[in-house]
C-alpha cells in the first residue's frame, strides 16, 4: 500500500533524477513522520503541514544530494566523507544525507539539546549506524571533516569562520542558500576561496536556491 504523500516524493525523486531503493525512501518518509511527532510537543520547526514539509525540508534537501556527489567527485573528495552538518535544527540536510548516502558519516551539530537529541532519536529509530547528533558550539569541534555544511544557518562569514577548526586539511564548505548571496560572497576574507556556486532547483518550490562551495584560502 501507498504511504500518504510517497507518490508526490517519488515523483520528486524523479525530477531531482535521483535513484533510491524501497529502504531508503521509507526511511524519508519515516523521518518526515518523526519530525512531525516531535514538533507537536518541541517546535522543531516552523512548517508543520506534511505536504510544505515533503517540498520545504525533505526535497529541498534531497536537491543537494546529487551535485553534492559531482562535486566531490571533481574535487578527488571520496564519497566516503565524513559530513559535519552545522546548525542543523531538525537534521536537514544532514539526516537526509545520511539516508541517501550511507557511505558517508554524518555528524548534526546544534547549540539547542532537545535539536541534537531529535536527530539522535532518528538515528536509533531508523537505525542510521552513519548519523549522529552532537550537542555543542561548532566552535568548540576540533575533530577533521571532509565536508562542513549548513542549510540557512548564518552569513557564509560567520559560517566559515565558526566552522573553521573542523574543516579537514583538504575539506570543503557547502552552503545552502536561497538568493544568489552577492553581498555575503563579496563580505568573505581572502582565508576563504569560493570555487563554485550553483544553482538548485526544488521541485514543487517556487523559490531561488542555490549551493556555494567554499575552501581555505591563502590568508
Amino acid at each position: 500500500m501507498t504511504r500518504p504523500l510517497e507518490a508526490e516524493l517519488r515523483a520528486g525523486l524523479e525530477k531531482l533524477a535521483l535513484s533510491l531503493d524501497d529502504a531508503q525512501v521509507a526511511a524519508l518518509l519515516d523521518y518526515m513522520a518523526l519530525i512531525q511527532k516531535w514538533t507537536k510537543v518541541y517546535n522543531l520547526t516552523a512548517v508543520r503541514e506534511p505536504r510544505d514539509m515533503l517540498t520545504h525540508h525533505l526535497l529541498d534537501s534531497l536537491a543537494v544530494v546529487r551535485p553534492l556527489r559531482q562535486r566531490l567527485a571533481v574535487i578527488g573528495v571520496g564519497p566516503a566523507v565524513r559530513v559535519l552538518d552545522v546548525g542543523a535544527g531538525a537534521g536537514l540536510p544532514g539526516v537526509v544525507l545520511a539516508i541517501c548516502c550511507p557511505e558517508m558519516t554524518v555528524h548534526c551539530v546544534d547549540t539547542v539539546a532537545k535539536k541534537a537529541a531529535f536527530v539522535q532519536q532518528v538515528a536509533v529509530s531508523l537505525k542510521l549506524a552513519n548519523l549522529r547528533g552532537v550537542h555543542a558550539r561548532v566552535e568548540s569541534l576540533t575533530e577533521p571533516y571532509g565536508l562542513v555544511c549548513s542549510r540557512a544557518f548564518a552569513s557564509l562569514t560567520d559560517f566559515t569562520q565558526w566552522s573553521a577548526a573542523a574543516l579537514g586539511p583538504a575539506g570543503v564548505w557547502m552552503a545552502m542558500k536561497g538568493k544568489h548571496p552577492d553581498a555575503e560572497l563579496a563580505a568573505l576574507g581572502s582565508g576563504v576561496a569560493v570555487f563554485h556556486v550553483e544553482p538548485l532547483h526544488v521541485p514543487g518550490l517556487d523559490a531561488e536556491r542555490c549551493l556555494v562551495w567554499m575552501r581555505r584560502g591563502v590568508t
